[in-house]
């Protein structure tokens, strides 16, 4: 087994209520820090499982249980040079020259604020470049998959989680 640690951005529960961080505790979410941060409630996880889709599905099951709603998990998978820098373990520097096209090819373009002088890029679009260079591992990519598909899942309010995590999981690992 091996921990991954991720937040569950939710909200729905009064943080002032005296039970408020004994309903997570009381939901299996013992393996986590609980917030409440700019009207929303931050669960901290670093829950081990058998795989990064398994901890995700099975942490937002806990929190959905103590009557909050889940609005979305993090890290984001949209992401900034910097944020990309970090995640891949670079230079922001490095990742300036990718984006711009003067070291290594076919960088992928940003997906949100294209015309902003901060666009953001989908990570798993980034992660997938990446690891067809072999500078991140597959699981990285795998990660970042499942990521957005949870995100996606909560969006669409869709009640097949686990099953949609695990196949997001299973293609990426595929590919």
């Amino acid at each position: 087994m091996k921990t991954y640690e991720f937040s569950v951005i939710a909200s729905g529960l009064d943080p002032n209520a005296d039970d408020f961080e004994d309903r997570f505790y009381a939901a299996g979410c013992d393996d986590a820090l609980i917030a409440f941060q700019k009207g929303h409630i931050i669960v901290d996880f670093a829950r081990e499982a058998e795989s990064i889709e398994e901890a995700i599905s099975s942490a937002i099951e806990d929190v959905r249980s103590t009557g909050a709603s889940v609005d979305r998990v993090e890290p984001d998978p949209l992401v900034n040079l910097s944020e990309i820098a970090d995640r891949a373990g670079t230079t922001r520097s490095a990742i300036s020259h990718y984006a711009k096209g003067t070291r290594g090819k076919d960088f992928p373009a940003p997906v949100a604020k294209i015309t902003d002088e901060s666009p953001l890029w989908s990570w798993p679009a980034v992660a997938r470049w990446f690891v067809d260079r072999e500078q991140l591992g597959k699981e990285a990519l795998v990660e970042a998959e499942v990521f957005r598909e949870a995100n996606e899942v909560i969006v669409q309010k869709d009640t097949a989680l686990r099953e949609r995590l695990k196949k997001a999981a299973e293609l990426s690992r595929a590919a």
